[in-house]
């Protein structure tokens, strides 16, 4: 099986490369990038990695996707300087500047649908039989619209749902790889809930919710406080912070120093001519670089609540990297398994149409991914999912259409957006920085 990784310049990719290392699935990697420095410095950190499929670097699109098997698009258009441009404007208007998440979230959205839809384009032209793992964000919008050129070949991906499963297994004091295990997760990407916890049909989750102790011993526990959960009854996606705690957030990103974007902008700036310029050390340099990455992830959400330092276990990177080569496995083999993936809804939940993507447990095998049964969402989670659908949707008309009324629309629509005139000032301000 060939992968062909687009953005295969990007500073995660030798995550994605480790993991493949004794796994006989993939048998060759392509990696595409449009920035030949990017390719090169990622190369120097590949060769150092034993055990791995032979690699190679490509700059042409149509022939990086030649005869793939799998494709995994990780894509940052515009690079990081775009992404400080998405989370400046935001905050130049009061409102939260965040990559995924509000008004940043959507410019993001704005510049990337284009492309992903290009891209799309050319995997029906050149690999029509390519199965698309989508990682770009916003990952939920990006794969909607991917799929209404590739249909059921793309699915989006994302570390964050199987992260929050695994540390609430743990703190409930239940092992997640083990047979009788189960779960029931519901949401859009970035926007979920883990809504019951089992083990034998047992649900441990109201135990842990009453357990302030074992609350205080994973993330999200720290992140949300007990008596939040408690009150909610569910455990949230991480970047639920962003909505339930938006005061506390926004006033912790404009008290930073630098916004994430900024320091992701300097730190990868950095690794990338140093590692370029000694080739020989470029894995060191990375392995270093990524260690210090991962210990300052939600670093402004950590800081709203309190202040706190992420786990020593989080801290390995391991995530979306292991998500994507489970999938790869289960559809390349038919090794059949359950998985929290973004795909079209179906008749999951019958509240949003059949096309419309959602994140939620998925059947995977070598039919691809079918969402399975879930609890009904109660008012507050499919409210929040439907506001947050018709801002992705409205974004992806816009992106298609070039509509300034649709673009206005997906911006102005945002939870974390409050003001259609605040909204219009963000979408010229950023339409000026192009």
């Amino acid at each position: 099986m060939r992968l062909t990784i687009l953005g295969g310049g990007g500073f995660r990719v030798p995550l994605v490369y480790r993991a493949l290392v004794g796994d006989p699935t993939v048998s060759e990697v392509v990696l595409y990038d449009t920035d030949p420095r990017r390719l090169r410095v990622i190369m120097a950190v590949l060769g150092t990695v034993k055990g791995g499929p032979p690699v190679r670097a490509a700059t042409d699109l149509p022939d990086a996707l030649s005869k793939a098997d799998f494709v995994f698009s990780a894509i940052r258009v515009g690079g990081t300087p775009a992404r400080v441009t998405d989370e400046r404007i935001p905050l130049h208007e009061g409102v939260l500047g965040q990559e995924t998440v509000g008004a940043g979230g959507v410019l993001y959205g704005l510049r990337t649908l284009p492309v992903a839809m290009s891209i799309a384009e050319t995997v029906e032209a050149v690999a029509p039989r390519a199965w698309v793992i989508n990682f770009t964000n916003p990952a939920g919008m990006v794969t909607e619209a991917m799929t209404r050129v590739l249909g059921e070949r793309v699915i989006g991906i994302c570390d964050s749902p199987v992260g929050l499963v695994r540390r609430a297994a743990r703190a409930a004091g239940a092992d997640p790889d083990a047979p009788g295990f189960g779960y029931d997760y519901v949401g859009l990407n970035h926007l979920g809930w883990l809504r019951r916890l089992t083990v034998d049909g047992t649900d441990l989750l109201p135990g842990l919710l009453a357990d302030p102790t074992a609350l205080g011993s994973f993330e999200e526990g720290r992140l949300f406080g007990p008596a939040w959960l408690q009150a909610l009854g569910s455990l949230p996606n991480e970047y639920l912070h962003y909505y339930y705690f938006r005061r506390e957030s926004l006033a912790a990103v404009r008290a930073a120093d630098t916004t994430r974007g900024e320091f992701l902008d300097h730190q990868q700036s950095a690794f990338f001519a140093a590692a370029d310029a000694a080739p020989g050390d470029a894995y060191e340099l990375w392995e270093r670089t990524r260690r210090e990455r991962e210990e300052t992830y939600m670093a402004d959400s950590r800081a709203a609540s309190g202040g706190w330092q992420r786990d020593p276990h989080d801290l390995d990177g391991g995530g979306y990297d292991r998500v994507a080569l489970a999938l790869m496995r289960a559809i390349a083999r038919d090794e059949r398994t359950t998985l929290i993936l973004n795909v079209p809804n179906g008749g999951a939940l019958p509240f949003l149409d059949p096309a419309a993507v959602v994140e939620v447990p998925c059947a995977v095998g070598a039919f691809g991914a079918r969402p399975l049964p879930v609890a009904a969402p109660d008012e507050h989670q499919a409210g929040l999912m439907l506001a947050l659908k018709a801002v992705e949707r409205a974004a992806i008309e816009a992106a298609a259409t070039g509509s300034r009324r649709a673009a206005l629309r997906a911006l102005a629509l945002h939870p974390l957006v409050d003001s259609p005139a605040v909204a219009a000032r963000i979408l010229t301000a950023a339409h000026a920085g192009r």
